[in-house]
């Protein structure tokens, strides 16, 4: 288990002088864009937007992947959801597709090529979001008849604030602290949570006190569920042979190779999510038509994918685990491990080197990921699923939210004690 001592965390970063400089860089992007996120768009009626979200889960949660500028309507109000359903299409083809996979596998160059093209996707994406988005506000009186001139416009304010958005985002991952993306949910998450909090007291009445108290319990537990579930590994065992060169013996050492329960993080509920709120996106669209069939049908994925729905539901549980799989995938290639611990003369106890150690080091990272995606799947569904069991409906604790804000933690932590070992590590090189 992580035990962070934050005092003497701050005091770290604070006497290491590069560390000090990326944090204060990724708190000024955060102050920059939490600045954009009251630039609001002028024809909207804000008090009913807001009288909007108080009642519904589902912008709830698209505010989460807009950074928490949805609520105000800013020109960053799509978010990052355009971004991020380019970035799991582009690492889709990448896996399926030769040309791609070829450009993933070029190192810095490739990374570059393929950023490039997720912008490319994420135009057309966040371009017609942006005209949905238009329409569901339009359809719930918020938002007047716009001209076609003033829809453009709207829709053109909207997608440039997505790409100022990613563009921070890109800043905080290339010159700051952590993961961008997730930085700029995170923001958002903790920038509502004054608000979600004081949705969430209103909530606690005579007669949801006792449900909402359960609620407030289970998601404690869903907190410390998380932790156990980013810092669960398997140490696997390696051993090197003694070799002996010009007159010197190496290896002859124990090593542990430590595989995780869940490798992706928070990825896979980003993605999830990101994914699981867009039939909600195009049914608002379809609902507003003027043709019967298709108002129909936009109001049957508005009404099955409803947050407390089954269908919403089981269909967030598969994705968060074919997610974690996917990544996990990427993350840990057992035939590049294999070779290196073949290269330097390890082998693990049992196993022969090569493709029986591919093999057992593949079916291990599949059973670990297995076990690591159905408990993440579950813990990112229990609030929703108890939540309609018992009729508290407690913002403030939402699945999603949790899980985001503990893993980001946990993984930007994660970042700054490994600069920090780096760092001790060249001081005592220097004193050699």
């Amino acid at each position: 288990m992580v035990k962070i001592n934050l005092k003497a965390i701050i005091g770290d970063i604070w006497s290491n002088r590069a560390l000090r400089r990326k944090f204060l860089f990724t708190l000024f992007i955060l102050f920059v864009f939490r600045l954009f996120a009251f630039v609001t768009i002028p024809t909207i009626d804000l008090t009913k937007l807001q009288e909007l979200f108080s009642g519904n889960q589902f912008l709830v949660l698209l505010d989460i992947f807009s950074g928490g500028t949805l609520v105000n309507f800013s020109i960053m109000a799509v978010g990052l959801n355009p971004y991020i359903n380019a970035s799991i299409a582009i690492q889709l083809f990448s896996v399926i597709y030769p040309p791609l996979e070829a450009l993933s596998k070029e190192g810095e160059f490739g990374r570059f090529k393929l950023n490039q093209y997720t912008r490319f996707v994420t135009l057309p994406i966040a371009f017609l979001q942006s005209i949905g988005m238009y329409f569901f506000l339009h359809n719930q009186q918020i938002i007047g008849a716009l001209s076609f001139v003033e829809l453009l416009v709207f829709a053109l304010s909207l997608t440039a604030g997505t790409f100022i958005l990613m563009w921070l985002g890109e800043l905080i991952s290339e010159f700051g602290v952590g993961n961008g993306v997730s930085f700029i949910i995170l923001a958002g998450i903790v920038g509502r949570l004054p608000v979600m909090f004081g949705q969430s007291i209103n909530l606690l009445n005579q007669e949801t006190v006792i449900p909402s108290l359960i609620l407030i319990g289970i998601s404690l537990a869903v907190i410390y569920a998380v932790v156990v579930l980013n810092e669960a590994k398997r140490k696997i065992p390696v051993y090197y042979a003694k070799r002996v060169r010009g007159g010197k013996m190496y290896g002859g050492a124990t090593n542990y190779l430590p595989i995780k329960l869940s490798q992706a993080g928070v990825i896979p509920i980003i993605f999830a999510v990101s994914f699981v709120l867009f039939p909600q996106l195009i049914g608002n669209f379809m609902s507003s038509s003027n043709n019967p069939s298709v108002a129909g049908i936009g109001q049957f994925l508005v009404t099955v994918f409803n947050a407390n729905g089954a269908v919403y539901n089981i269909i967030y549980f598969l994705l968060v685990v074919i997610f974690t799989f996917f990544y996990s995938s990427i993350i840990f290639n057992p035939q590049k491990i294999t070779d290196e611990i073949q290269k330097y003369g390890g082998f693990i106890p049992g196993i022969r080197p090569g493709k029986n150690t591919r093999d057992y080091l593949q079916a291990t990272l599949y059973r670990l990921t297995f076990i690591g995606a159905i408990f993440l799947g579950i813990i990112a569904v229990l609030p929703n699923i108890l939540s309609g069991l018992t009729g508290a409906r407690l913002i403030f604790f939402g699945g999603t939210s949790i899980l985001i804000v503990v893993s980001v933690i946990l993984e930007t932590y994660k970042v700054v004690q490994a600069q920090l070992t780096t760092a001790n590590y060249d001081k005592l090189q220097s004193l050699v």
